[in-house]
């Protein structure tokens, strides 16, 4: 029988496994998560489990990065199915707070990124996204004090976000970016997914096709602007709202213009419906 995770919502319980830990002389990752867990997370987990000797997996629907008229309230949450899966992957605690552990009365510090946090791709059209994810993840770093924390790369901004913020702030985990897994006809694996009407879902899949096809054709000519311009007309023909479709440095998330001068990163976010869908391919 497979035993369920420690459940934690105190930060004095998780102060006190975490104690454990230490003595033990067992490293530790962490996996943080919304929860409404998928493949993804799991292969978060997994990887994990392979690279220390205990794994946290945080659930926390984070209200600091939720605009007013974003999903908060709607998004999923299947604590008991989360639960579950978890036990399957044998994770050894859940921190689990509630917002009033996470934000308590007289709260009033917020991290404000820059540098990746400022480059005009979510933060253009989700300006307080980054400061909500910024404080929570240092918290969850600090209250935590895993060796090292393992995030996605299909939300690779907030990959780059995070790799500074701990680089800049001295917080000594190692970030480690896990990457995308997608389901077979390449639509990146999303909480967000459940959101599309069946209609959608077959259609969901062209942002993975146009970004693969637009990587393809720069690399063939080497001409960055065409090829997203095309890639942006087919999305919206095909029913897409496009946020962005850009080609950055893969580090810095700077614009470029060419593929001289390092690694280089297509990146999307686009509408289908009510569904707002974000993915991303190396070049």
């Amino acid at each position: 029988m497979t035993s369920k995770p420690q459940i934690v919502r105190t930060l004095r319980a998780l102060r006190g496994a975490s104690r454990n830990y230490r003595a033990a002389k067992k490293t530790v990752a962490l996996v943080p998560t919304m929860g409404a867990l998928h493949a993804g997370h799991l292969t978060l987990v997994r990887r994990a489990r392979r690279i220390a000797d205990r794994v946290i997996v945080s659930i926390f629907v984070n209200p600091a990065q939720f605009a007013p008229h974003e999903d908060f309230a709607s998004y999923p949450r299947r604590f008991k199915n989360d639960i579950a899966a978890l036990a399957g992957e044998k994770v050894d605690l859940v921190w689990a707070p509630s917002a009033a552990v996470m934000y308590p009365d007289g709260f009033a510090t917020q991290v404000t990124p820059q540098g990746p946090a400022a480059v005009g791709l979510e933060d253009a059209f989700r300006p307080h996204f980054f400061g909500g994810v910024a404080t929570v993840v240092t918290k969850l770093l600090l209250q935590c004090l895993p060796d090292v924390a393992l995030f996605g790369e299909k939300d690779f901004q907030q990959l780059q976000v995070i790799r500074a913020l701990a680089r800049d702030l001295d917080i000594p985990v190692k970030i480690v970016g896990v990457p995308i897994v997608r389901e077979k006809d390449g639509l990146a694996l999303s909480s967000r997914n459940l959101y599309l009407s069946p209609r959608e879902r077959s259609v969901a899949p062209t942002l993975y096709a146009v970004l693969t096809a637009c990587a393809k054709k720069i690399r063939k000519t080497g001409a960055i602007e065409p090829a997203l311009a095309e890639g942006r007309i087919t999305l919206t023909r095909a029913g897409f709202a496009v946020d962005y479709l850009e080609a950055r440095d893969a580090e810095t998330l700077k614009r470029v213009a060419s593929l001289s001068g390092g690694r280089l990163r297509l990146l999307a976010a686009a509408t289908l419906g009510k569904t707002r869908l974000i993915d991303n391919i190396a070049v």
